[in-house]
């Protein structure tokens, strides 16, 4: 019987040491991006995304001075057009921490003239 009792444990242990591990797994497959890498959120970071394999759940970082930008999630036509809704979501801490969603997700920077020069970017996340 203690035999059994030991292999029972054994058994409770392999499943908890699985389930921390598939845990594990799912976290360290998010991962967070500085936009703009060290130069931060400014003009010319549209070629940023480029080369980069995003995934949904990663997080994007924009890093920028408040008193010269912000950022805002548009959609496609916004993005294309360099103009924000009423209804999109705007930031404005200099330091914000955006998690994508799956396909493609459009940022800019609402400022006059600040998308036009290249404030903005397109992130495919799979």
């Amino acid at each position: 019987m203690m035999a059994q009792g030991r292999g029972n444990c054994a058994i409770v242990a392999l499943m908890l040491l699985f389930c921390m591990l598939a845990f594990q797994s799912e976290i360290s497959h998010a991962a967070s991006y500085a936009v703009g890498d060290a130069g931060g959120w400014t003009f010319n970071v549209i070629n940023w995304p480029n080369g980069k394999i995003f995934k949904a759940g990663d997080t994007i970082v924009f890093n920028y001075n408040t008193k010269f930008h912000n950022v805002v999630v548009v959609d496609e036509a916004g993005y294309k057009a360099c103009t924000a809704s009423p209804g999109d979501k705007v930031y404005e801490s200099g330091n914000d921490e955006i998690q994508l969603t799956k396909g493609p997700n459009y940022f800019l920077c609402s400022i006059p003239t600040h998308c036009d020069r290249g404030m903005k970017i397109a992130v495919f996340a799979e």
